[in-house]
């Protein structure tokens, strides 16, 4: 890792070590990795990139971590898709999806773990941990899994099964806390003080998303690497993605700042907009208000993997949002239902309810005229939809029921020559 120089802290500027830290000790900021952009200046180009493997890890100089030790079951490099279907029904003429289901455990979460798991390697840590609503928690387990590491993974009790299934075939102890992301956060943080260093039976926890945080965190670059890579080295003019805690959103627009700062792209004149659910939107709900003040709420929506109540990086969002010219838009579940249904019937692709919510904020953007229809536009889709069948089951049409007779078949759809004839 040559080019990770520190840990910063975002608010007051100190800096420490590179070491399994995430707050600062001085006024309890978040600690972020710091680079050193004029050596990597001289050695990153467009050629080196290109010449890396089809996965995340062609962007090894931009992380901080060391590829010799990489726990990689190739995550990354995932399909850009040119959406003409869907940009036709929403008046879009460039519209383009970043498909992250394609991913190994089929979410965008492999690429931050696959950075933090690395990392944790390299520590010595012998035990890969999270906090999670669901996505996290099969990537976790996954790259646990492939490195030979134990893996605990604490996720809410009303987890959507899919999500319990994509953790506990990998091998992974699961534990499901009564209550919701935060209140399963505040345990994990607890827990991580104290497992940190090696306890009675010998063991030392990684936490992906708390003390490993700032590394794990800057796997989500990638998301902003790729997609201007992907359009022949250039950013895109608008984008919306999804909003949890806001790191995914914040990173995007860190990586694609990044590029521009080392020439590999032009400058960064993005609009940045964000899309949540209207049950767990506290970071739309400052933005519509005009304050960066965010107050928590308690989630109560069916798109569970953005349910964080208490945004670790909504403060972020809300500023980067400010900077780029982007919005932040909300969509009730109904909303979310449709939205998952729309992509799926215009471009094939099976979302989550996450991906729900950036089609209909997507879709709520454009027809305000919030997104013009020349604009290059990437929406990202970060995870797969039969993960959270049930948000849907009971939107969509069953199938036919036939004896098995052209009889049957006819008389439940009618003849299809004599109605094409007719």
């Amino acid at each position: 890792m040559p080019f990770a120089r520190s840990l910063r802290c975002r608010e007051c500027g100190r800096e420490y070590p590179l070491e399994p830290l995430h707050v600062c000790e001085f006024c309890f900021g978040p600690l972020e990795v710091s680079y050193d952009y004029e050596a990597m200046h001289r050695t990153v180009t467009r050629a080196s990139i290109e010449r890396g493997p089809n996965t995340a890890w062609r962007y090894a100089d931009l992380l901080p971590v060391d590829p010799e030790h990489a726990v990689d079951i190739h995550a990354g490099f995932t399909p850009l898709v040119r959406a003409r279907n869907l940009g036709e029904h929403l008046g879009l003429k460039h519209l383009y999806i970043k498909n992250d289901c394609a991913n190994p455990t089929w979410s965008f979460k492999d690429r931050v773990v696959t950075v933090a798991a690395t990392k944790a390697r390299e520590f010595g840590f012998d035990t890969l941990a999270c906090a999670s609503t669901g996505n996290l928690a099969n990537s976790v387990a996954a790259h646990a899994a492939s490195a030979g590491l134990d893996a605990y993974v604490f996720i809410p009790s009303d987890l959507e099964r899919g999500k319990i299934v994509g953790s506990s075939v990998y091998g992974a102890t699961l534990v499901a806390v009564d209550g919701n992301y935060d209140d399963v956060n505040r345990l994990c943080s607890e827990l991580a003080d104290k497992y940190q260093e090696r306890t009675p039976g010998g063991r030392r926890w990684a936490f992906v998303n708390i003390n490993m945080r700032p590394y794990y965190a800057e796997g989500s670059k990638t998301l902003g690497y790729e997609v201007a890579e992907q359009l022949g080295w250039r950013a895109p003019e608008h984008i919306v993605a999804p909003m949890a805690s806001g790191s995914l959103y914040v990173k995007i627009w860190k990586g694609l700042q990044e590029l521009s700062r080392l020439w590999l792209i032009d400058s960064v004149q993005t609009k940045m907009s964000g899309a949540q659910a209207r049950g767990c939107s506290p970071i739309v709900t400052a933005y519509e208000a005009g304050t960066t003040n965010i107050r928590p709420v308690r989630p109560n929506t069916i798109a569970k993997s953005l349910a964080i109540g208490n945004p670790a990086d909504g403060y972020y969002a809300l500023k980067v949002m400010e900077e780029s010219g982007g919005f932040g838009v909300a969509s009730d579940d109904a909303e979310i239902v449709e939205g998952i249904k729309l992509l799926a019937e215009s471009e094939g692709i099976f979302a989550e309810t996450a991906g729900g919510v950036v089609i209909a904020g997507l879709k709520k953007l454009a027809l305000q005229g919030k997104i013009a229809p020349d604009e290059l536009t990437v929406a990202y889709i970060t995870g797969a939809g039969l993960k959270t069948q049930e948000a849907i089951e009971g939107a969509l049409a069953e199938p036919l029921h036939i004896e098995p007779t052209m009889a049957s078949f006819e008389a439940s759809i009618g003849d299809p020559v004599r109605q094409s004839v007719g």
